[in-house]
């Protein structure tokens, strides 16, 4: 269990990277979806998980490669927002879970057609 300071870090960073994201120039990640954050270590590591669904898979590298060298301005960005000392080293992770949960949807909907057309 997460203690509510690191909830609440978890929190303003979900708030901050998209506002920092939008700041950028480079239209892939601009309006990046920001899905969650898992911080690690207090505040030192974070995972920032996004919604990579609209680029292709061999895409997805060239989006995180983007966002990897864009660390250092989100940082100065949620530096100069929250006043802290110290700002998270982030790990950006496309989030495959919208997907399968889009994929487990699907599978409920053949299940009620064949039971729909088996009765």
């Amino acid at each position: 269990m997460k203690s509510i300071n690191l909830q609440r870090t978890e929190s303003l960073l979900m708030e901050l990277i998209p506002e920092a994201l939008s700041t950028l120039n480079d239209v892939r990640i601009c309006s990046l979806p920001i899905t969650g954050v898992n911080c690690k270590n207090g505040k030192y590591d974070a995972t920032v998980y996004f919604d990579g669904s609209d680029f292709e898979k061999n895409e997805i590298a060239g989006v995180i490669s983007a966002l990897t060298k864009a660390n250092g301005r989100i940082k100065e960005y949620i530096l100069s927002a929250t006043g802290w000392y110290k700002c998270p080293t982030f790990k950006f992770v496309n989030d495959t879970s919208l997907e399968s949960s889009k994929n487990i949807e699907d599978l409920f909907r053949q299940i009620e057609k064949k039971k729909k057309d088996e009765s």
